[in-house]
């Protein structure tokens, strides 16, 4: 199976470019929608139900707070290379901040989110995956999204 990011890169004629040129807030930027992607795909998948549930239960989940969490449960293993995208990013200086989290918790937020972007566009969607569901396992994020919290 093709990957997306190849798919596209083929559809849309859209030229390689060396990832390491890329702004961790730029990785962060696509990395935000791709992680959103992926919640809202596992969430549609789980069963029909209104779209404001659908929304709730995704905004839990992609929430700055609820990334925070999830990469301090994935960083003992990362690798090492992603372990510097996700300090990258997290050490981005940013001039906004998500409304409801501390600085803290929005900074480690922006490096989950670079390390899902840097992921996606080097077609390590397996990867990316894989942490993901790490990640909701063990912060219990299939949990909340199940019942709706």
């Amino acid at each position: 199976m093709e990957k997306s990011i190849d798919l596209l890169k083929k559809c849309f004629e859209l030229e390689n470019r060396d990832i390491k040129t890329y702004s961790p807030l730029t990785l962060a930027y696509i990395g935000d929608g791709v992680y959103d992607l992926v919640i809202r795909t596992i969430l549609v998948s789980r069963g029909n139900c209104p779209p404001n549930k659908l929304h709730r239960m995704a905004s839990n989940l992609v929430k700055a707070g609820a990334q925070s969490a999830m990469i301090e449960v994935l960083e003992p293993i990362l690798t090492e290379t992603e372990e510097a995208i996700y300090r990258r990013g997290r050490n981005a200086k940013s001039y906004t901040m998500a409304k409801h989290a501390t600085m803290p918790e929005y900074r480690r937020a922006t490096g989950f989110e670079a390390l899902m972007g840097y992921l996606y566009l080097t077609g390590q969607e397996e990867r990316m995956t894989e942490l993901i569901k790490i990640g909701l396992e063990k912060t219990n994020g299939n949990k909340a999204d199940r019942a709706g919290k």
